[in-house]
């Protein structure tokens, strides 16, 4: 049970009149997301690991580096985007230099900036983690949603996003 569960009406010791607390089927809905959120990051990353020798954080870095002309990103930049730290994104790239994936060189345009950029074998790699990986993302969540039913999580994704304050993220 949850923090919000706990706290809830019902417990009067912990009753405080100015929170709106939770309904049943609000918390209902609130603890299938958070099961959500919990399992299913765990569901791809142990997909990644057994198919690819990759964590899901380390695909996705290789894979926004894909999309970036000349393969080349700000370390800075690629912190903000994946929501890691830049000492946590330095030592992920640490070991994906040391596995020949990406290698790391000083931003010629502003050397106080350092820029990571995907190597041949980097994208290789992603090319032939990719068909397994999309086909499992598809498996748990594209083709048990009606097409109208994955815009709308899209959209409401998207409106739960606009509420969370990522400037102090990384």
């Amino acid at each position: 049970m949850t923090e919000v569960a706990r706290r809830g009406p019902g417990n009067p010791a912990l009753e405080d009149p100015a929170v709106q607390w939770l309904t049943a089927t609000e918390l209902d809905a609130w603890l299938s997301l958070v099961r959500l959120f919990m399992w299913l990051p765990w569901s791809i990353d142990q997909q990644l690991q057994r198919d690819a020798n990759l964590s899901m954080v380390e695909y996705q870095v290789l894979a926004m580096l894909s999309n970036r002309p000349q393969q080349t990103m700000r370390m800075s930049s690629l912190a903000e985007v994946t929501n890691a730290s830049l000492s946590r994104l330095s030592h992920l790239i640490k070991r994906l230099e040391a596995r020949g994936l990406v290698r790391r060189e000083p931003d010629p345009a502003d050397g106080r900036f350092t820029n990571a950029i995907l190597t041949a074998d980097g994208l290789r790699t992603l090319t032939e983690a990719a068909p397994a990986h999309v086909a499992h993302v598809r498996s748990l969540v594209i083709d048990v949603l009606s097409p109208e039913q994955l815009r709308r999580l899209g959209r409401d994704a998207d409106r739960i996003m606009s509420r969370i304050d990522t400037s102090s993220a990384t």
